[in-house]
């Protein structure tokens, strides 16, 4: 499924005034920041004209008065990834990468994704939603130890605990309860981790080349995510032909599913006992830092930083009908 792509010359004038969103509210910010900065700095030096724009300290007005052509969303987690920023576009008729209002708000709430890929047979791990009223004698029971606790709003690893022993299960709902209301647990799948770029919209939507993370004793935490320089990464993975398809097969129609646009991510677990590969979660507003995947899976078939940066950016568009005649006649 893997195509080696050669990106299009794309005329810089074409793509108008470019603003790069980057920074915003969330648990994610500082990310956002290095991934931001490094979109930013490699549209200018194929001569766009991009700018910055903070939406964690600019407000919607000043987004409205830089009259951009278009934007290039590189906002982790709330108010960024999660179909609000989205919404707001839309409704601005600012044309933006990445997936659409609907498409967005589900990738970022990981029990609404896990019950869609359920519906539609997409492996992914066994689960239970946990909220005040949840007997957690019954999550124990359902989902055996250990398992995983985790936020399904937040991403970047923030809030998740993997739980070893039941005393330890209610610090861990606590924990990630200072993030969302509702809590995902989540079925431990041992085994080995990769992830799947996904470029395109619909039919066109393709596989890269997978990613194999390697972290330190198997722990794949925001510091080994983001700083650490001891997690390994293998692109291509070393897997064989068929299981490198299903894969990727099982990472587009997740992606599909979801209604995806654009680009996006698709993380994995391979079980190492049967080599079942399991999907966890979508992330439609991957990072593009110096440590990120997309990058790396994408210059596996010959797509340096700055031609992903203007593949993207190239994508970007109005998901919902009639938007951008709305915002002409709103502005009469």
């Amino acid at each position: 499924m893997t195509q080696t792509v050669t990106t299009s010359t794309f005329d810089p004038a074409s793509f108008g005034k470019v603003g790069v969103l980057f920074g915003g509210r969330s648990a994610e910010r500082d990310v956002s920041i290095m991934s931001g900065t490094g979109v930013l700095n490699a549209l200018k030096s194929r001569g766009v004209d991009a700018h910055a724009f903070d939406p964690g300290t600019q407000s919607l007005a000043e987004l409205a008065a830089q009259k951009f052509d278009r934007v290039f969303i590189a906002l982790h987690g709330r108010y960024g990834e999660d179909g609000s920023l989205q919404g707001a576009l839309e409704q601005l008729g600012i044309p933006y990468t990445g997936s659409g209002v609907m498409a967005s708000a589900v990738g970022m709430d990981k029990i609404t994704t896990k019950k869609i890929w359920k519906m539609d047979e997409i492996p992914t791990p066994d689960y239970m939603a946990i909220d005040p009223s949840t007997d957690l004698d019954e999550v124990l029971v359902a989902l055996g130890l250990p398992l995983i606790v985790k936020p399904p709003l937040e991403g970047s690893t923030i809030g998740i605990t993997r739980v070893n022993k039941a005393e330890d299960l209610r610090a861990a709902v606590e924990l990630a309860a200072g993030f969302d209301a509702v809590v995902l647990a989540e079925e431990f799948v041992t085994g080995r981790e990769f992830t799947v770029a996904v470029l395109g919209t619909g039919k066109s939507a393709r596989a890269l080349p997978i990613v194999e993370i390697v972290a330190p004793e198997g722990n794949y935490d925001y510091q080994n995510k983001y700083f650490s320089d001891d997690t390994r990464y293998h692109c291509p993975a070393q897997l064989d032909a068929h299981l490198t398809e299903e894969i990727q097969r099982h990472a587009v129609n997740a992606y599909r599913a979801l209604g995806c646009e654009g680009w996006g991510r698709v993380d994995v677990l391979v079980r190492e006992e049967d080599m079942r590969p399991f999907l966890l979660e979508v992330n439609t507003s991957p990072g593009m830092t110096s440590h990120s995947l997309v990058p790396m899976a994408a210059r596996a078939v010959g797509i340096g930083y700055e031609d992903l940066c203007l593949e993207i950016l190239a994508s970007a568009r109005l998901k919902m009908p009639n938007a951008a005649n709305a915002a002409t006649r709103a502005k009469e």
